[in-house]
C-alpha cells in the first residue's frame, strides 16, 4: 500500500504549477525515504523465486518453503531495512540540507536536462508519484513558444501542441529547427503557439480531462480567443482525442472553437511494442528465467498501459480485474467529431522506392503506418477519413516526425491552402513582369 506524504515532511509541495529545482531534490528524497510498499517487496521475492526456479531447479513448493525459512525472512528485512535507512538517514536529510542551505532554489526553474529526466520518469513513474504527492509528479501546464509558463492576454487562432509518451514541451524543436511552430507562424498574423506539458504517466483519459478543463479556463479567461488547432505527437495525439471526447461529453465552450487536429505518429489501434511486451508477459512468461523479464516489464505506468490498443476513455480499462488489463481490444468507439479537419501523419523507417514487409509492421519504430492513419479491420474502430487528410513519410522515425520540415510543410499546407495558391500568383506575376523586362531590354 503506497503511502502518501507525511505532514510532517520538512517541505510539501501542493500547488499545480511547474517544479522547481528544489522540488526536484524533495521528490528524490521523498523517494528514497519512502517506506517500499508490497507491490515492490512482493517483485524481490518473485525475482527470487525465479531464480531458484530456473537457475537452482528447485520446484515450487521447494522454493515457497525456502523463502518461508525464519532465516530467509529476516535476510528479507534486513535488506529491505538497510535500504529504507540508507535512504531515509543518509541521503533524504543531505538533499534536504541542500535545499535549507540554498533557499533560492525554490525559485529555479528546470533546467532542459532536468525537464528532460523529469518528464522521463514521469513517463514510467507519473501515476505512482501522484499517487504518493511526490513533488516530482508534473501538473499540466501550459507553456508559450519561449519556453516560459504562459501568462497574460491571448486573442486569436490558437494552437494547442501536446507531446508524447516521457518528453515535454521543449520536444517541439531541435537544433536550429523550429519545427512546426516556427512555420506556422510564419504563415498567419495573429497565431499563438502553446505548448502542454503534462505527466505522462497518467491515465490518458485522466490527461484528456485535464487538457479539456484547461482548454475551458483559457476560453474562459480569453474571451477574444477566435479558434483553437491541436496538435498532438504520439501519446499527445491521443490525449487531444480524449479531451475533445469529454470536451464534448461536460458541453464544453471550447470544442466549437476548434477547427484542426493533427496527430503525429499517434497510436490510435495502439503501439507494437507495448503489445508485444504484454504478449511476452502473457503467452510464455511460464517458460523459466522469461518469467523474469515478466515481472520487470509489469512496472510501467498507466499511461505505457493505454498505448497497447490506443485507449481514450475511462470505461476503456475502470473494469479490467487487473491493472496490466487484457490481451484483448476491449475498447469502446471514440469517434471524431464530423465538424474538425482531422488529419493524421505515419512515419515509417523504410524507404519509398525500397518496401520492407517488416518495417512496414513496425512503422516508425513504436507506432505501425496503419495505427498512425486510424486503419482498422473492425469498422466500429476505424477512423474513416479521406486519403488526402492522410500523409507517410518515408524514412523518418517517431521522434523526428515532430520537428521535420517536411511535416511542418504537410501540416502548413493543411492548415493554409490558399497560402499555396497565393504564392503560385504572386511566382506568375513575377515571371510576366521578369518577360516584360526582358522583352525591353531587347528592343
Amino acid at each position: 500500500m503506497a503511502s502518501l506524504t507525511p505532514l510532517h515532511e520538512t517541505y510539501c509541495k501542493w500547488d499545480r504549477s511547474p517544479p522547481s529545482q528544489a522540488d526536484v531534490l524533495e521528490g528524490i528524497a521523498q523517494l528514497v525515504s519512502t517506506p517500499l510498499n508490497s507491490v515492490v517487496q512482493d517483485l524481490i521475492q518473485s525475482l527470487q523465486r525465479e531464480v531458484l526456479l530456473s537457475v537452482f531447479g528447485l520446484s515450487k513448493q521447494k522454493a515457497k518453503r525456502f523463502q518461508a525459512r525464519p532465516y530467509v525472512e529476516k535476510i528479507y528485512q534486513f535488506g529491505f531495512n538497510s535500504l529504507q535507512n540508507y535512504g531515509h538517514y543518509f541521503l533524504a536529510p543531505s538533499l534536504r540540507k541542500v535545499i535549507e542551505h540554498f533557499p533560492k532554489l525554490h525559485n529555479k526553474p528546470l533546467t532542459p536536462t532536468l525537464t528532460f529526466l523529469v518528464s522521463a520518469l514521469n513517463g514510467v513513474l507519473g501515476d505512482y508519484l501522484l499517487a504518493t504527492h511526490n513533488p516530482l509528479a508534473l501538473s499540466t501546464v501550459l507553456y508559450d513558444h519561449y519556453g516560459a509558463v504562459q501568462q497574460g492576454d491571448l486573442a486569436g487562432r490558437m494552437v494547442i501542441f501536446s507531446h508524447g509518451l516521457c518528453m515535454n514541451h521543449l520536444d517541439w524543436s531541435n537544433r536550429g529547427n523550429g519545427g512546426i511552430g516556427e512555420k506556422l507562424l510564419a504563415q498567419r498574423d495573429n497565431n499563438t503557439m502553446l505548448y502542454v506539458h503534462y505527466n505522462t504517466g497518467r491515465r490518458i483519459s485522466a490527461n484528456g480531462r485535464s487538457l479539456a478543463t484547461m482548454l475551458e479556463d483559457l476560453v474562459k479567461n480569453n474571451p477574444r480567443i477566435t479558434s483553437i488547432d491541436l496538435i498532438g505527437h504520439s501519446m499527445g495525439g491521443l490525449v487531444s482525442r480524449s479531451a475533445l471526447f469529454y470536451g464534448k461529453q461536460n458541453m464544453h465552450q471550447w470544442i466549437h472553437m476548434v477547427e484542426n487536429l493533427v496527430c503525429l505518429g499517434s497510436p490510435h489501434h495502439g503501439a507494437v511494442l507495448e503489445r508485444f511486451g504484454f504478449a511476452l508477459q502473457d503467452k510464455i512468461g511460464h517458460f523459466p528465467l522469461v518469467k523474469l523479464f515478466s515481472h520487470v516489464v509489469n512496472i510501467r505506468s498507466n499511461g505505457i498501459l493505454d498505448l497497447r490498443f490506443g485507449s481514450v476513455r475511462d470505461d476503456d480499462w475502470e473494469h479490467n480485474h487487473a491493472r496490466i488489463g487484457l490481451m484483448d481490444d476491449n475498447r469502446k468507439p471514440a469517434p471524431l467529431p464530423s465538424y474538425i479537419n482531422t488529419f493524421l501523419i505515419a512515419g515509417t523507417l523504410e524507404f519509398e522506392n525500397r518496401k520492407n514487409r517488416t518495417l512496414k509492421v513496425i512503422g516508425d519504430y513504436l507506432v505501425s503506418v496503419k495505427s498512425a492513419l486510424g486503419e482498422h479491420p473492425n469498422p466500429k474502430f476505424q477512423l474513416k477519413l479521406p486519403e488526402s487528410h492522410k500523409a507517410v513519410f518515408y524514412g523518418l522515425n517517431h521522434f523526428e516526425l515532430q520537428y521535420h520540415p517536411h511535416v511542418a510543410e504537410q501540416i502548413a499546407k493543411w492548415f493554409y491552402p490558399h497560402h499555396d495558391e497565393i504564392a503560385e500568383e504572386q511566382i506568375r506575376k513575377y515571371l510576366i513582369k521578369l518577360e516584360s523586362l526582358q522583352g525591353i531590354v531587347e528592343t
